[in-house]
């Protein structure tokens, strides 16, 4: 929670307040039960109305000061506790959107939103519970006991066993339960997680009737996060019914006490009323403390959480994590000079004097927690301005090899270079501002198609934005909506279908005009002509973009200027088209499958012999 207290800094002098004005109302409620006493002792025996109305007035003026200080601390415990989680939050989804892709996929995004709205929930109810009650409940208690002593010695002597047994109970219960709440907040995870797959998946699950097997999926989990909630609360129970137990003996000894001291002429019947009023108002604070500690203890464990993810960190995944600029440039130096990676001597030379534009050295790809390598040893070059097709079954590795180029995941052998310079060491802004993406799965933003292209280059003009859209083939598209450019988009651009959507996602892509361009199989959804089309656009779009083209479909590729053909990871194949089809058997087999009048009559042949 220290970790956190950072936020709460900008409302120090609510934080502040917020307490006093608690401790003022506490001064006020101390008073009441000696007015009481008066009462009793002077007003009553005496039949003195005047005295017993002026009394009255000055109890019904401790409650209206009372009142005011009260709602006073709770006006200033909100506006802190209230503003201390906006900047939480806001800070805490600026983090996320720093982290790369391997700690996003380590964490989980289920995760990540429970930490950012439950979680924070949690901690924004325990912040603003301690500004309010915190301070309050100490001093009412401790003050009552003081009052106590101030009326008559042995009856306090009652208040110095009963408040440390209290505090033991409570505080005990409440280093039980903190563990606890941590794994119900973790079981509260997994049920989101469930909630989101579900949501995102409905379709599939009703297309192969799997609706009562999911219901049985998450019924198992909530049933698990119900027994875990109702064990702690079981505990936390326990609380309120043993603190009833100890104040009510209290008072039990303080009747029995006191009306002995009464009768030894040692203490009025005012007195006594007063310090059982004390007891009461023990009672009352102390269940308002357990209350509170059971919040606390909840806000502890969700702040620990959301402190957790803070802790995240991007270089943890990189090979230059842990070094300094200058370690890391001397680094590089070092690895130049004894590998021949273009910056040295050795690798101009082996490069004919010039840096290449974009290199794979030996590259290899192992995701976070996983048991095997998901690319190995990709090593080859790629000029500027060339078109670069991506091919290979289903899980080849395909989206993994583009994903390294913007840096989404980190290289874990070798080195992705840009003209010469590991990405690792770029800034993520200079890097990402050189290549557009487009997605496997087209996203659209809620907004306007105009806003969605503004994602790609803020300052965008009418005339850039209409000759993106043009060469993403998505005119009729724009056109074809009311407003044009302004025309609405839904969430995940729902008001579209799967080709419109893959369309505008391509002409935001372009609308930066890249000098990498990353099409992640993002015509999937386009008919062959519609394909066709995009592609003979793309290649007149401009000689100096280096475009790469991963596709199922090697009608998409067939005229790049590079193919790379992936195999479970590996590299199976570079070249052009007709290069592969004569050495590539991999390349072969997935042309002649989409091909089949193609085939020569050798491979039939050879097929049939099998």
């Amino acid at each position: 929670m220290k970790r956190l207290m950072k936020y709460l800094s900008d409302y120090k002098k609510e934080s502040i307040l917020a307490p006093l004005f608690k401790l003022l109302e506490a001064f006020f409620e101390l008073l009441v039960p000696l007015v009481v006493a008066n009462i009793i002792d002077r007003g009553i025996p005496g039949e003195d109305m005047g005295y017993i109305g002026k009394m009255g007035l000055c109890l019904l003026a401790l409650a209206v000061v009372g009142l005011v200080s009260s709602i006073t601390a709770q006006f200033f415990a909100a506006k802190a506790a209230v503003g201390f989680s906006t900047k939480l939050r806001q800070a805490l989804f600026d983090h996320i959107q720093g982290l790369n892709f391997t700690n996003i996929d380590r964490v989980g995004s289920s995760t990540m939103i429970t930490r950012m709205t439950s979680d924070i929930n949690q901690v924004q109810s325990g912040v603003n519970m301690v500004l309010r009650l915190f301070l309050r409940s100490p001093i009412i208690v401790f003050g009552a006991m003081i009052m106590a002593f101030t009326i008559d010695v042995k009856c306090a002597l009652i208040f110095v066993v009963a408040i440390p047994l209290l505090a033991i109970v409570v505080f005990g219960i409440m280093m039980w339960t903190m563990p606890l709440y941590k794994k119900v907040q973790a079981g509260l995870d997994r049920v989101l997680g469930i909630t989101r797959e579900n949501l995102t998946g409905v379709r599939v699950i009703r297309a192969f009737h799997k609706e009562a097997e999911e219901e049985e999926k998450f019924n198992a989990a909530t049933k698990a996060l119900a027994d875990s909630q109702t064990f702690v609360g079981k505990i936390s129970a326990v609380m309120n019914p043993v603190t009833y137990v100890i104040v009510n003996g209290a008072i039990i000894a303080l009747i029995y006490t006191g009306a002995l001291q009464v009768d030894a002429g040692n203490l009025t019947r005012g007195e006594v009323v007063a310090v059982i009023n004390y007891m009461s108002q023990i009672l009352v604070e102390l269940v308002k403390l357990a209350n509170l500690i059971i919040t606390i203890t909840k806000a502890l464990a969700c702040a620990d959480r959301v402190a957790g993810v803070f802790e995240i960190r991007n270089d943890e995944a990189s090979g230059l994590a842990g070094k300094t600029e200058a370690e890391q440039g001397i680094a590089g130096e070092k690895e130049a000079l004894e590998t021949g990676l273009p910056g040295s001597g050795k690798a101009q030379k082996a490069h004919g004097g010039g840096v290449p534009f974009l290199q794979f050295d030996h590259v290899s790809l192992t995701y976070a927690a996983a048991g095997a390598e998901t690319l190995h040893d990709m090593n080859f070059v790629v000029n500027r301005g060339e078109t670069v097709g991506i091919i290979g079954g289903t899980g080849s590795g395909k989206s993994s090899f583009v994903n390294l180029i913007p840096g989404f995941y980190p290289a874990t052998e070798g080195a992705v270079l840009l003209e010469g310079q590991d990405i690792r060491e770029m800034p993520e802004e200079a890097l990402r501002s050189r290549i557009g993406v487009v997605p496997q799965k087209a996203v659209l933003f809620k907004g306007t198609i105009r806003s969605n292209l503004q994602w790609g280059k803020p300052d965008a003009t009418e005339e850039e934005m209409w000759q993106a859209v043009e060469t993403a083939q998505a005119r009729e598209v724009v056109e074809g909506k009311k407003g044009g450019l302004d025309a609405p988009v839904a969430q995940n651009g729902k008001n579209f279908s799967g080709g419109q959507r893959q369309r505008l996602t391509i002409a935001r892509a372009l609308v930066r005009r890249p000098e990498i361009l990353i099409l992640d199989d993002s015509a999937s959804a386009l008919d062959y002509a519609t394909d066709a089309k995009l592609r003979a656009a793309l290649k007149s779009y401009g000689g100096s973009t280096t475009v790469f083209i991963v596709s199922q479909r090697a009608s998409s590729i067939r005229h790049a200027d590079k193919i790379i053909v992936l195999d479970d990871g590996e590299l199976a194949g570079i070249g052009t088209h007709d290069e592969l089809l004569k050495s590539c058997g991999v390349y072969q087999e997935i042309y002649y499958s989409q091909y089949s009048d193609e085939r020569p009559k050798t491979v039939k042949t050879q097929e049939g012999g099998r």
